[in-house]
């Protein structure tokens, strides 16, 4: 115990240096109302000035070098997009923060936080809940204090730096003053961890691969700031049962909870209380996280001042081009900086619509859905393996195997250019053999020759164009909050199948973006078990496992899908009285 106040006392005196035209403080603390003490980095012009901030906080370690902790996704990056090289050294790329080379040279203050029990901070570690939540808040009110500042903060990350800036805008703190969400989930348990009911193993591994490799305490035993030379995790090294101790178990909460509880809710913004303006960037490949959350928070927010922008390509480069840089720089420069650029004119939804082969076009559009939408039913064909326009004249019905390659049903190759863009939905009439079954929906496209045509997901490169999953027994909708485009499980009651009966089921599919050309075709396939395609797997160093067209984002754990449950079969009724079918947005062109 002595040695470890010892070795915290190391800490006690922050670090201030001018280095490659910046003016840097490390390790600054910031104490909290129970008196822990947080430590940041803080970049900011030499130059004498009260400047905005650009604040972040997060769990992957302030001083973790962007090309050592997460070394495949920086290689890719570096080879495919030339641009996020170019006027910076990038020895100060943090992995998901804002690059400070390229920030303060414009007069902005950047700040990075290791959040309780993470990097530099001690304490104990307890993601996305209420006590991080107040950190943040307290954070970004010192932050607007000190006698560098303007008194306007900005928050700015992608990923668990984008989600937490929901809860934090919600808390309503003085001084934040605009948000940018850049493929940043929300609904902890829709999202984040049960996919319709149905446990992801993300969480698990993402705590072992990204998390407890940064961990405060793990010390000698971790990296070292390649700049100041200090330990990421601290001064601190503890031994691994007092590191466990200090680190909550995300997958044990996740498997003692399947259903809907306080646990959930507490680490999910009420989005109805974000109120300030905001810029929601959305992949189209973000499909297993962050898509959902970008889209339900630009729709269900408050603010009067907010735009939604989708983008393709991997989950973090975007953010680093100077694409993703210059929409970043004109929303903080008008609302932090009161700079008169136009933003305010700026459309309120730009698109960057998808087609084969990884081609975009840029697109301006004015809300979410898109008014013009032509909603589309396709009714599905069990005998043919087909759609129709219409509801089928007889009863139907096709059986397959849970675990198996499920049924997929195949439109017709086009006649015709056709865009789909929008959530989906998908209602299907089943009957078990057992007294549940998971339903993963699976809309793909292929090309004339039959061959599926993969498209680059924000992690995995190689995706379906959209899925959606829900648990037979969480079939329970919200009938106040669903749409007929996105239907809403309460997730509060779960409701066993009776095995041979037949139950209705609407399942939310993602919100999605594909111009299918001539001569390709739409298909849908329904199964018991994830996606995975035919090509070779992905790799990413800082992921634990393969990646064959869902990411990361696997729902393969027995403890929660058992074989002897959802091992079974099922089987699909389509007729007069079970009018099964897929919901579309199908986009007219702009006349």
């Amino acid at each position: 115990m002595n040695q470890t106040k010892t070795q915290e006392s190391k800490m006690d005196a922050w670090k201030s240096e001018i280095r490659d035209g910046m003016h840097i403080d490390w390790d600054m603390p910031i104490v909290m109302d129970d008196g822990l003490v947080l430590r940041a980095d803080i970049f900011r012009p030499i130059h004498e000035g009260k400047f905005p901030v650009i604040l972040s906080y997060g769990p992957y370690g302030k001083g973790l070098a962007f090309q050592e902790g997460y070394k495949t996704a920086w290689e890719i990056m570096e080879r495919e997009n030339p641009d996020v090289m170019r006027g910076s050294s990038n020895k100060y790329q943090n992995w998901e923060v804002v690059d400070p080379e390229k920030w303060v040279p414009d007069d902005y203050v950047c700040i990075r936080i290791d959040s309780r029990g993470a990097g530099r901070s001690p304490g104990y570690m307890d993601h996305n809940n209420a006590r991080e939540t107040k950190d943040i808040h307290l954070c970004i009110e010192w932050a607007a204090q000190q006698s560098w500042s303007n008194g306007r903060v900005g928050m700015n990350g992608i990923s668990y730096y984008g989600s937490n800036q929901w809860r934090a805008a919600a808390s309503k703190p003085k001084h934040l003053a605009a948000i940018c969400v850049w493929e940043g989930w929300n609904d902890n348990y829709r999202e984040s961890n049960r996919h319709g009911g149905i446990a992801c193993s993300f969480r698990k591994n993402w705590l072992e691969m990204q998390v407890k490799t940064v961990q405060h305490g793990v010390g000698d035993r971790g990296k070292k700031n390649p700049i100041t030379g200090e330990t990421v995790c601290g001064p601190v090294t503890l031994p691994e049962e007092e590191l466990r101790k200090n680190i909550e178990d995300i997958w044990k909460r996740i498997m003692d909870n399947e259903m809907m509880c306080d646990w959930y809710i507490e680490r999910t913004a009420n989005l109805e209380k974000v109120d300030i303006p905001l810029l929601s960037a959305a992949n189209w490949g973000g499909q297993g996280l962050h898509t959902r959350g970008n889209f339900e928070g630009f729709v269900r927010s408050k603010s009067k001042n907010k735009w939604l922008e989708v983008h393709g390509g991997s989950h973090w480069a975007p953010f680093y081009t100077d694409y993703g840089l210059a929409i970043q720089k004109r929303f903080f420069d008008f609302y932090l900086k009161g700079k008169k650029n136009g933003w305010e004119k700026t459309p309120k939804v730009s698109l960057l619509v998808r087609s084969p082969g990884e081609k975009f076009t840029p697109r301006s559009e004015n809300e979410w859905p898109l008014k013009r939408t032509q909603w589309t039913s396709l009714y599905l064909e069990p005998q043919k393996k087909t759609f129709s326009q219409f509801p089928l004249k007889q009863e139907a019905k096709i059986q397959y195997d849970m675990m198996g390659d499920g049924v997929t049903f195949a439109f017709p190759p086009q006649t015709q250019e056709v865009e789909l863009t929008g959530p989906m939905s998908l209602k299907l009439f089943i009957s078990s053999s057992t007294i549940d079954a998971d339903i993963f929906a699976v809309v793909r496209v292929f090309d004339p020759n039959g061959k599926e045509v993969l498209f680059h997901g924000a992690l995995d490169p190689k995706t379906p164009i959209a899925q959606g999953w829900l648990r037979a027994s969480h079939r329970k909708l919200d009938k106040k909050k669903s749409l007929p485009y996105r239907p809403w499980h309460s997730h509060d009651e779960k409701q066993p199948l009776k095995p041979g009966d037949i139950y209705e089921l609407d399942v939310e599919i993602w919100p999605t973006c594909i111009v299918v050309p001539k001569g390709y075709s739409i298909a849908l396939s329904i199964r018991g078990r994830d996606y995975e395609h035919d090509d070779a797997a992905a790799v990413l160093s800082n992921m634990k496992n393969p990646m064959k067209g869902c990411g990361p984002f696997t729902h393969e754990d027995e403890q929660d899908r058992p074989p002897s449950i959802f091992g079974g079969k099922v089987t699909l009724h389509a007729g007069p009285k079970h009018k099964a079918r897929l919901l579309v947005p199908v986009i007219p062109k702009k006349k």
